[in-house]
């Protein structure tokens, strides 16, 4: 085993590309008859485990990256201190709504039965799951779409937080601080989803928006992603999404220790794709960029004509 085994510099932990049963198979062959279960007890005595890939190694290394991390470390203590709203946004992985596998066991008398192949044309839905992450409550909304993922969608989400939630939570607040991926349908590129936020959240609502994105490929550092996502793919785990109203009840049932609570909505409007906005359009943006990084940093304000 010389050559087949691997080792963590830091704890000394140890792994071998070669199965329990390989093993035995090896030392038969040196006339040590020993059967996989003896090899695997024995392996784990000489600190040997079953390891799995782990994705972290950075895909992309943008030189502007640490800097823009401390920039939003900044942002996020400024907001705070003021008692600002801070929420993190995202959308969450696609779900098929019908008997389809869903990853995870759980407790239970029986297996469900679900569909050997998960086709998209056997599903009732294809539904999209946009989130909303109140970093200063720990409180996430969950708006569930069933047409196209679009940056009119990710801002109308937004629109239907501050109705329902936004504005009760923070009745004095005038400004909120939005934490996104660098890419998707709130990419720090598109040019909808700029002119989405100043058409349907600072000029109905007389808020001034500020975004700031996350390097690419540091998605997962985004807060929604680990305080919210996975807590609700951990309560629905093992559960076929059988219909609509189940996905959105486990998505409502999602709580934790530390207080999380959850509401959901369906969204059923249609989202056209291929939007464009024009150079005259972008100017009439009453957008600002920050002086720091202002490709991913950049507040709108009211157009000056709204009250």
């Amino acid at each position: 085993m010389q050559y087949d085994t691997a080792g963590d510099p830091i704890t000394g932990v140890k792994w071998s590309r070669r199965t329990t049963r390989k093993i035995a198979a090896e030392l038969a062959t040196l006339g040590i008859a020993v059967s996989k279960n003896t090899v695997g007890r024995l392996l784990k005595k000489m600190t040997f485990k079953l390891r799995l890939n782990r994705k972290q190694i950075a895909s992309t290394k943008n030189p502007a990256r640490n800097q823009q991390f401390l920039y939003i470390g900044e942002q996020h203590q400024r907001f705070a201190s003021q008692g600002l709203p801070i929420i993190s946004v995202d959308s969450k992985k696609k779900e098929l709504i019908g008997a389809f596998k869903n990853p995870g066991v759980k407790w239970d008398r029986q297996p469900h039965p679900v569909n050997d192949h998960d086709f998209r044309s056997d599903a009732a839905a294809l539904a999209t799951p946009r989130g909303i992450y109140d970093t200063q409550d720990n409180r996430g909304s969950v708006f569930v779409g069933t047409s196209h993922d679009t940056p009119a969608f990710a801002v109308d989400t937004i629109a239907q937080w501050w109705l329902r939630e936004g504005r009760l939570r923070y009745p004095e607040a005038y400004e909120i601080f939005i934490l996104a991926d660098g890419g998707g349908s709130n990419s720090s590129r598109s040019r909808v989803w700029k002119k989405a936020l100043q058409d349907r959240i600072c000029n109905p609502f007389g808020l001034t928006v500020t975004v700031s994105h996350y390097p690419p490929g540091a998605s997962k550092w985004n807060p929604i992603e680990h305080r919210l996502f996975s807590e609700i793919s951990k309560n629905w785990a093992g559960q076929p999404l059988n219909d609509m109203e189940t996905m959105l009840n486990f998505i409502r049932t999602t709580q934790t220790q530390s207080g999380l609570t959850v509401t959901a909505h369906l969204i059923p409007d249609n989202y056209d794709i291929g939007i464009k906005v024009s150079d005259k359009e972008m100017r009439q943006l009453n957008l600002v960029r920050h002086d720091t990084l202002g490709l991913w940093n950049y507040t709108l304000r009211p157009a000056p004509n709204v009250n």
